[in-house]
């Protein structure tokens, strides 16, 4: 038995199934002849009632790998078991019956992976398009679709860079990393001019004999370097150094505590006259011009 399965999957899916388990996830394989009844022993055999998603895969040289992954969810604190059910279909003309009838919730992923692969599923109810426009055509998740953006189809309503709105010479487009030549591949094969080729670059003409080096390679050897000094008659000028500028005094210090200061002299107190005595005559300052009519000597 493998993983989860009850009995070996050869038993519950027919002769042709192959089961595997890897990181908690149990993997079979059936043919695409009994999809559908894979479908339904997994929902009322092992209990798969939860539907949670259907897409494809695309193999070169297999087809398409249709996968729906299921899971049986437990009633109690048990963990839930995941099963992958997968089918293959090939490429020239694949198609495969839907699961609808199974799991309900299984058409609109079976929708998206028509339009996505180009998988038909017969018995579906609509394979409407679901993400891309109705006029879109080819099926982009193949490896084999050329994403060829402007070369399939002219961008609607835009201009390329540097051309013209009156209607000039149209340039030529450049191409992105992976997208053909629109000359080998698309509706414009062999309509547009041909892309100019590179001019070829031409080699450098030898040097003289005489600049040749003694080892013969055509590289002229460089005379030693010569050191110049002062004395030199030669040698130019040194530059007169910029003279240094002015330094600002430093800054007395401060002190640290109040009886560090400088103490400031007293002014003596102006004398006052005795009762009785008239008053002294107020001196001038030193700078202040003697007053009209007094005695300038």
């Amino acid at each position: 038995m493998t993983g989860w399965l009850p009995r070996e999957a050869a038993e519950i899916f027919g002769p042709d199934a192959v089961a595997e388990e890897a990181y908690d996830l149990l993997t079979v394989d059936v043919p695409a002849a009994s999809w559908v009844a894979a479908l339904t022993t997994a929902r009322d055999e092992l209990g798969c009632t939860f539907f949670d998603w259907l897409s494809a895969v695309d193999e070169p040289g297999t087809g398409f790998l249709v996968c729906a992954h299921l899971a049986a969810l437990s009633d109690g604190p048990g963990p839930v078991r995941r099963l992958l059910l997968r089918t293959a279909v090939g490429h020239d003309a694949p198609a495969l019956d839907t699961a609808t009838g199974v799991y309900p919730g299984a058409d609109w992923h079976e929708r998206e992976t028509h339009e996505m692969f180009g998988v038909a599923f017969t018995g579906h109810p609509g394979l409407a398009p679901l993400l891309l426009p109705e006029e879109f055509e080819g099926h982009p998740l193949r490896k084999d679709f050329v994403l060829a953006a402007r070369v399939a189809k002219a961008w609607p309503g835009a201009k390329e860079p540097g051309e013209s709105h009156d209607g000039g010479p149209k340039r030529r487009q450049m191409q992105p990393p992976g997208v053909p030549d629109p000359n080998e591949w698309g509706p414009l094969k062999g309509q547009l001019p041909a892309a100019p080729a590179r001019p070829a670059r031409t080699a450098r003409p030898p040097r003289a004999a005489g600049a040749a080096g003694a080892s013969g390679t055509g590289t002229a050897e460089r005379p030693p370097r010569r050191n110049r000094s002062a004395s030199d008659g030669s040698a130019s000028q040194a530059r007169p150094e910029p003279p240094a500028e002015p330094q600002a005094p430093p800054a007395p210090p401060t002190p640290d505590a109040p009886w560090q200061r400088p103490v400031r002299p007293e002014r003596p107190a102006p004398e006052r006259p005795a009762p009785g005595e008239p008053p002294a005559p107020e001196r001038p300052a030193p700078n202040e011009p003697p007053a009209e009519g007094g005695d300038s000597a």
